[in-house]
């Protein structure tokens, strides 16, 4: 087995960190039951501000290589398969995804203006082939606005890319901008469409709780019947989790990093309640643990994270 296949296995039992982590007195305020009586939420648009401050304070990031072994129905889709990316960031996972098949397409939405520009950069630089007719950025805060219309819509779609070809030939700078102008997208009663993939990739642990559920039918709503939605996203007793401070607490397993960013840790349970339902069957779902070293401190660090697939019904 590969290095990289290694890295992303099971490297220790969930159950048994689980069972060690609430055994400590000092993790013991992770678990307590959450005051309701706390401070008014964050309104989308300061979640916006905050994620467009992380995006410029972390202008680098790693292409996600282990996308496709832990996704492989990525390079295994029919030809011209469209891929919806929710939370796209600095284009660290449309990256792979591009690599991998040279006839996909993949629209990627952000909250945050800054990672947009981000990502389109990333890609640019890549070498990644006939990347401008198959990358296209928009902004939007699906947890509050749902998706645009054209994106469910196959003759919609067809006809917002078209217009921004005839709008914008040689500006592919202006491609996000475009794409976020509701003037543009051509929406009216709309047929039945939609994409192949919906991609939720360290994303939805950003949304409030209390979103959580009708972001998540929103991407139930573009996806095509039979058509997967994949997840991954941070698991409970992660290393990070056990790094907040009591008062960085915002709700039961939701804390607020100091830059106003937020981030809930899933239990596979809540993970599961949450898809179904909205309507999707459950096909894989467990944790995923891994071992790793900092190479600076040389400290031991055990990541956990959650992997889903989950399948519109036909």
């Amino acid at each position: 087995m590969g290095r990289e296949a290694e890295y992303f296995s099971k490297d220790f039992d969930w159950e048994k960190l689980k069972q060690e982590v609430e055994s400590n007195p000092s993790l013991s305020y992770h678990f307590q039951p959450f005051d309701s009586i706390s401070p008014s939420l964050p309104s989308p648009s300061q979640d916006s501000q905050a994620w467009n401050q992380f995006h410029i304070r972390h202008s680098t990031g790693r292409e996600r290589r282990y996308l496709l072994k832990e996704f492989s129905e990525l390079l295994s889709c029919d030809e011209y398969s469209k891929v919806l990316e929710v939370g796209c960031g600095n284009g660290s996972t449309a990256l792979p995804i591009l690599r991998g098949r040279d006839n996909i397409t993949i629209f990627a939405c952000d909250c945050s203006n800054e990672a947009l520009e981000r990502a389109n950069k990333m890609i640019e630089v890549s070498n990644v082939g006939s990347v401008a007719h198959r990358f296209h950025l928009f902004h939007c805060d699906f947890s509050t606005n749902g998706f645009p219309k054209w994106l469910a819509c196959d003759s919609c779609q067809g006809n917002f890319l078209q217009k921004q070809h005839n709008q914008f030939p040689d500006a592919e700078e202006n491609k996000h901008t475009s794409l976020n102008n509701s003037s543009s997208l051509g929406e009216r009663k709309c047929c039945t469409g939609g994409v192949d993939f919906v991609t939720l990739i360290f994303t939805l642990s950003a949304v409030p709780l209390h979103r959580m559920p009708s972001a998540i039918r929103e991407c139930f709503s573009v996806l095509k019947p039979g058509c997967l939605l994949l997840f991954r996203d941070y698991g409970l007793y992660d290393m990070t989790m056990l790094r907040f401070e009591p008062d960085k607490r915002v709700g039961f397993r939701e804390y607020m990093r100091s830059d106003g960013t937020r981030s809930y840790f899933f239990c596979a349970d809540t993970v599961r309640d949450l898809f179904t339902g909205s309507g999707f069957n459950e096909l894989e779902l467990e944790y995923c643990c891994v071992k790793s070293t900092n190479r600076r401190t040389g400290k031991s660090m055990r990541r956990v994270w959650v992997h889903g697939k989950f399948q519109k019904p036909f």
